[in-house]
């Protein structure tokens, strides 16, 4: 059964037409039911992120009557069809093992996607959406999946500035989890590092803000404590991870503040990172000893550096998905044959066991055992020759000279293996 993939994401169509063609969690289950119900599609799976939309089915159903339905199921007057790639059978398996893999990610390598993949398949099953054919499909992705963050280093290295903030303070304590960490600011970035740091499994994680009806906002969903800028003094000196980024012009914290800190902390070290440009964290900071204190310009190198690794890491990552890709193919070639091996063993079978039982005729009515040998082998020879025979005929007359040359080889091998 053929395997198809209609889709849009962050290479095709830009973040205002994506966003018209997304699905909402609370929505993927009817409407993988209206998929099937009104398309025909056998089996199928979407995937809806912020990056990319994507159907995935099985069955005969055509790219153009997926086509129809995602307009039915958005704008109908929306013009997304030329934003939109359609993959089949070994383009569609290539597609989902490296979607799978983060090789098609906006973030090359991010792990997000593959948990993404996973929960959309979830619900396509919860919907009684999938079958054989995708169960297959998506397992094997996953597995890929699995080989490549295995035995390549392409989800190694952090390539966000807040996520690489965090690994190197992950290298200053190799245990986060009984650190207290503050945070300074509430923005998109700070927003993103404390993800990045709860991730981590710190108990102890203090919001600083000028406003502190935002800090309490991002506490909330974070699990940490907001306080308002006037209270940094009195943090900095539980604190073992600082990590700022405000639009303040002016430095929030000094020389004189971190030194104090340090005292009251018995020389217990601090790491810093300073994410903001005006700086937050005065320069002079970094004089101090037992503080280790890193700006956004070594933050980006090390991003860039990352980024470099990853894309030579990727390399191998595709190299290792087209075999993933070329072994989940000739599996289900082999077992897609199956029924006609056995048909072809079957219909062997009865020839062998008829003209066994005509040689047995001819030695029970006086013939001489050569002569019924004789006859055996013949006629086997003739009986089981004559489909194959009867098809190079056909192709021969068809110019179908690959099936003809094929057919030939394999019956040239089947001699030399006999």
């Amino acid at each position: 059964m053929s395997l198809k993939i209609l889709g849009i994401n962050h290479k095709t169509a830009p973040v205002e037409l994506r966003e018209k063609m997304a699905f909402s969690e609370d929505r993927l289950i009817g409407a993988l039911r209206a998929l099937r119900t009104e398309t025909g599609a056998a089996e199928a799976v979407i995937l809806s992120t912020c990056n990319r939309t994507e159907l995935y089915w099985a069955g005969p159903v055509g790219g153009d009557r997926m086509t129809e339905w995602l307009a039915s199921h958005h704008a109908p007057n929306l013009d997304f069809a030329p934003s939109l790639y359609l993959r089949e059978d070994r383009d569609a398996v290539e597609h989902a093992f490296s979607v799978a893999s983060g090789l098609d990610s906006m973030v090359l390598g991010e792990a997000q996607i593959l948990g993404q993949l996973k929960e959309a398949y979830r619900i396509a099953q919860e919907a009684g959406s999938t079958g054989p054919n995708l169960n297959k499909l998506f397992q094997a992705a996953f597995s890929a999946a699995k080989r490549v963050r295995t035995e390549t280093q392409i989800g190694a290295n952090a390539v966000s500035v807040a996520s690489a903030a965090v690994g190197l303070a992950r290298r200053v304590y190799s245990d986060l989890s009984s650190r207290r960490a503050l945070l300074i600011g509430a923005g998109e970035m700070i927003g993103l590092t404390a993800r990045h740091v709860a991730a981590q499994g710190i108990r102890h994680l203090v919001i600083a803000n000028r406003s502190l009806v935002r800090a309490q906002a991002l506490a909330a969903q974070v699990r940490a404590y907001a306080v308002g800028l006037d209270a940094i003094g009195d943090e900095l000196e539980q604190a073992d991870i600082v990590i700022s980024c405000t639009a303040s012009p002016t430095p929030l914290v000094t020389k004189r503040m971190a030194a104090a800190a340090l005292r009251a902390r018995k020389r217990r070290p601090i790491f810093m990172a300073d994410l903001a440009v005006p700086r937050d964290i005065e320069p002079e900071v970094a004089e101090l000893e037992d503080v280790y204190l890193f700006t956004i310009d070594d933050l980006q190198q090390l991003v860039d550096e990352h980024r470099q690794q990853r894309e030579a890491a990727a390399e191998g990552a595709k190299l290792l998905v087209a075999e993933e890709a070329a072994r989940f193919l000739a599996d289900r070639r082999a077992k897609d044959a199956g029924p006609a091996i056995r048909a072809l063993r079957s219909q062997a079978d009865e020839i062998r066991a008829h003209t066994i039982e005509q040689a047995k005729r001819m030695i029970a009515a006086g013939h001489p055992a050569d002569e019924a040998l004789e006859y055996l082998a013949n006629t086997l020879t003739n009986r089981l020759l004559h489909g194959p025979t009867q098809a190079l005929r056909t192709a021969a007359e068809s110019a179908d000279a690959q099936f003809a040359d094929t057919l030939v080889k394999l019956l040239t091998e089947e001699h030399r293996r006999s």
